[in-house]
């Protein structure tokens, strides 16, 4: 099995908790308060945004030390990862679901709903950090060099 540097691990995992607070702050508690334009709805946009790249980002690195192939999507990344055994096959597919979510945040910002934006909000930072702890406790992480 592939290993992945631990210090670049601990700071990606460290990045995106810093997003997540920021989402948990920023996130109204009522959906229907959660308005476009706002610096709230901007804030949790863009710091959601953020934390699901780190986890996009970290799932095409693992496949490639790994050796599970190069993924065709984000999405792939995290289908190959389940079929692997390093995540699990629900949360794979929530996952991919939301690396299709993240494209929607990049092509298509004007046109998010924000209803469906709290529901991510609220519920899918548990995904990330499901995935954060999967890849700590199955890919071999080795010592940074001194």
């Amino acid at each position: 099995m592939g290993t992945m540097d631990a210090a670049v691990f601990a700071e990606r995992v460290m990045a995106v908790e810093r997003h997540l607070k920021r989402v948990a702050e920023k996130l109204p508690q009522a959906p229907g308060d959660l308005a476009p334009g706002s610096d709230a709805a901007d804030s949790v946009v863009l710091h959601l945004w953020q934390a699901l790249q780190i986890v996009i980002d970290l799932a095409m690195s693992a496949c490639a030390k790994l050796s599970l192939g190069t993924p065709a999507t984000y999405a792939d990344a995290f289908r190959r990862l389940s079929r692997a055994g390093v995540i699990d096959s629900d949360l794979g597919e929530r996952l991919a679901r939301a690396a299709g979510f993240r494209n929607i945040i990049v092509h298509a910002y004007e046109g998010l709903d924000l209803v469906r934006v709290h529901a991510i909000a609220t519920h899918g930072p548990n995904d990330l950090r499901a995935f954060l702890v999967s890849m700590r406790d199955r890919v071999v992480l080795r010592p940074t060099p001194r």
